[in-house]
């Protein structure tokens, strides 16, 4: 701790670097000592005041030690550690009296050098300011926690290093680096009450230098009533070219556990073009669909007043962005928003109501790269046998639900070259690629198929291509007919040669199972329970002619009914009904080829017990590209249980849940591709009854707009119908476009 001898030397608060002190200022009446001895008696008696004591004059009312004792036991919040004399009538109580005192303070390990209870007693001006200012560094700087400091820094720095830290963090505008020169006009005063109370002193940088008196008094006194920092020092003194550093120094420590009171008359000078915007969310390029974009904004220059973050998307539609408060020093909030479609979007930055430079930003969102741990391929054209040389071979990649992304093959021959074996890619509809190839060298060939740049599993795969007939003998036999679509992807060489024009239609239209799909609730991997309708559709539309037939395997081995129903234009609605739980193999061919995905693994699970929640609304049912999907979830009983939500489908899709407080919660999610989406509700680690939901998503219509239908009316109201009465609202729908208007009512148990 820092001995009274060291202090009683420095105790004019002079820097290393400074003058020598003049005989004046080493004086027994220099002004700086009046200062100090104004600035320790009023601190002295700021926390004396809780035992109805005071000092009027320090020099001598130590004297007897009653009021040292009180001073110690109030900052500490100890009693001493031996008794002491309450009326101290004679000179050696008073000695005994403050050699308490010294001892309690030996024994706190605050240490005292070059003192003893007779200089105390006998009223030794300048080592009682030497104590009392070791009280302050103890106790108002170095032992209480600050906001915002680091635990090791604070242990690294001297008590005069770590408050004049704290105040530079406090006040980035300015800087400080001393106890005197820098608060003599007053403004660092203003600066510091505002920075601590936004609002208190906002005008501080338009205040007059050449003022410091009523600079230092507007400050202080708001200090003083709005923040508790009693004014230890006078305005006068703490702007006086002769102050000392620690007469400052004990004033502005009582800064840091400052509070604001209730009701403070806070006043809001407002710039918002001082307030900036930084961050890759704000950015023109570089943020994709459904991921965080985020940016800061910064308004320390600007006063005090709300951030609002508006984005705009291609379509007109407007989000509130989220915006949350960092609480630091430069007073920033950090912005987050995720956009759920590509194209251009406007960010409209807001400070108390009005635009922030720069604002509104042009920020264009790109598709998000897809997944290649989702994408799959298989078929002969894969096989590690079985493959020959001059003849075409096949295989089909599945990119459903891997999001978006360029399909790419390469084949690399025996001799290590890419260029030899032309890759032709087709679209076969429902996210299924073929990718058609044929080997002209034998030997061991390398499949290299990548998804947005990056290898899907298995690959590259390891094809072995043995020898095949000759081209001559090719030749000699008619070639059968073969139907090539239309390429959509560039081959591996530098320009990919176009597929040879089909030949005429055949009469009959071939069988292309591979055209076929297969979607529905019946053969979702998991969700299904005992003794549910469990069923699904098979989509045959464009896959030529063929028979439909779908067995079903149970968890026995043994085949289990199955209900097929043509519902015409290709459509076939299938249906069974699993008694046991366990694994069901759904496996649906055409023609006697089996279509993408077959067969299907599906895990039953036993049947549904006891409810806590269930789930009602449009978008368990359908919903469009690019707008919100929204269903309830509400609890049926007292108990909710742990709740979980989950969207499987043909892409990745957002999803939101808003708890209402009562019971219930709002849903919302957000798909980005057409096609159907499992719609997984979750209670306690299972789907609950029904769940999974089979939600059909359609593609984005610019021609409806559902965020502009409106309802009104007594029936929407919290109270007021009554049972058995028509409870009656009114939808206007004027300015929504077309669509189908589809309402949905629930009795809340």
């Amino acid at each position: 701790m820092t001995s009274l001898d060291q202090q009683g030397h420095a105790a004019n608060g002079q820097d290393d670097g400074e003058m020598p002190a003049t005989e004046k200022d080493l004086a027994e009446d220099a002004p700086w000592k009046k200062i100090q001895q104004n600035t320790f008696t009023r601190w002295c008696n700021e926390h004396l005041k809780c035992m109805n004591k005071r000092i009027g004059d320090l020099q001598k009312d130590l004297g007897d030690g009653l009021r040292l004792i009180g001073l110690l036991e109030v900052l500490s919040q100890k009693k001493m550690y031996r008794k002491y004399h309450s009326r101290p009538n004679f000179r050696q109580m008073k000695l005994e009296n403050v050699s308490v005192a010294l001892e309690f303070l030996d024994r706190e390990r605050i240490k005292l050098v070059s003192i003893d209870s007779k200089a105390i007693v006998d009223g030794n001006l300048k080592l009682i300011l030497g104590l009392i200012w070791t009280l302050i560094l103890h106790y108002s700087i170095s032992m209480p926690m600050w906001e915002d400091e680091d635990d090791e820094d604070v242990k690294k720095q001297t008590p005069k290093q770590r408050l004049l830290g704290w105040i530079q963090n406090k006040i980035p505008q300015l800087p400080i680096t001393n106890f005197h020169r820098d608060w003599q006009d007053g403004k660092a005063l203003g600066a510091l009450v505002d920075n601590c109370a936004p609002g208190l002193c906002p005008d501080w940088q338009e205040w007059d230098p050449n003022q410091p008196v009523g600079n230092a008094r507007e400050a202080m006194q708001q200090a003083d009533d709005w923040l508790g920092v009693p004014q230890v020092i006078a305005p006068e003194e703490i702007v006086d070219p002769n102050v000392d550093e620690h007469s400052v120094m004990t004033y502005l420590s009582q800064f840091p556990k400052a509070k604001l009171k209730p009701g403070a008359p806070l006043r809001t000078k407002l710039n918002p073009k001082k307030a900036r915007a930084y961050g890759p969310g704000i950015e023109p390029q570089g943020n994709v669909v459904l991921k965080p974009a985020e940016f800061t904004v910064e308004t320390i220059n600007a006063g005090l007043g709300e951030v609002l973050v508006f984005v705009e998307d291609p379509e007109g539609h407007t989000e509130e962005a989220r915006v949350t408060a960092n609480n630091d020093k430069n007073r920033t909030y950090s912005v987050s928003y995720i956009p759920k479609v590509a194209g251009l979007h406007k960010v409209t930055v807001l400070f108390a109501g009005q635009q922030i430079d720069k604002s509104p930003f042009k920020v264009q969102i790109g598709m998000a790269l897809g997944d290649a741990n989702k994408v799959t391929a298989q078929g002969p054209g894969l096989e590690l046998n079985g493959n020959v040389a001059n003849k075409p071979t096949y295989f089909d990649i599945y990119t459903a639900g891997a999001g978006s992304g360029d399909v790419g093959v390469v084949i690399v021959d025996p001799q290590g070259r890419r260029d030899t074996v032309e890759v032709i890619l087709e679209d076969k509809g429902d996210n299924v690629l073929r990718c058609t190839y044929r080997p002209l060298l034998e030997g061991p060939h390398t499949v290299h198929v990548t998804f947005a740049g990056t290898p899907i599993p298995k690959s590259p795969f390891t094809v072995n291509i043995s020898e095949g007939s000759s081209p001559l003998a090719q030749a000699a036999t008619p070639a059968p007919i073969m139907i090539v679509p239309q390429s959509i992807h560039t081959p591996p060489a530098d320009k990919a040669k176009k597929a040879p024009p089909p030949p005429p239609k055949p009469k009959r239209a071939p069988c292309n199972p591979n055209a076929c799909r297969a979607s529905g609730r019946g053969l979702q991997p998991k969700g299904v329970r005992v003794k549910e309708v469990t069923d699904f559709k098979v989509f045959t539309k464009g896959a030529g002619t063929g028979e439909l037939k779908v067995v079903i395997k149970g968890p026995k081995g043994t085949d289990e009914p199955v209900k097929v129903r043509d519902i015409g234009e290709g459509i076939y609605e299938c249906e069974y009904h699993p008694m046991i739980g366990g694994k069901y193999v759904v496996t649906i061919t055409w023609g006697g080829y089996a279509i993408p995905r077959s067969p299907f693994e599906v895990q039953v699970g036993p049947e549904a017990g006891a409810q806590k929640v269930r789930a009602w609304g449009p978008g368990l049912e359908t919903g469009v590209v690019g707008k919100s999907a929204d269903f309830v979830v509400e609890a049926i009983g007292t108990e909710v249980g742990t709740l979980g939500f989950s969207i499987e489908g043909p892409s990745q899709a957002k999803i939101e849940c808003d708890d209402k407080g009562d019971g219930s919660c709002d849903v919302r999610y957000w798909p980005t591709e057409p096609g159907d989406y499992a719609v997984h509700v979750i209670c306690d680690d299972e789907d609950i009854k029904d769940s999974p939901f089979m939600a059909h998503i359609l593609p984005a219509n610019n021609e409806s707009f559902p965020e502009k239908v409106k309802a009104f009316g007594p029936g929407l109201e919290p109270t007021g119908c009554i049972v058995n009465k028509p409870a009656e609202f009114t939808i206007d729908a004027r300015a929504a476009g077309k669509g189908e208007l589809k309402i949905y009512a629930q009795v809340m148990t």
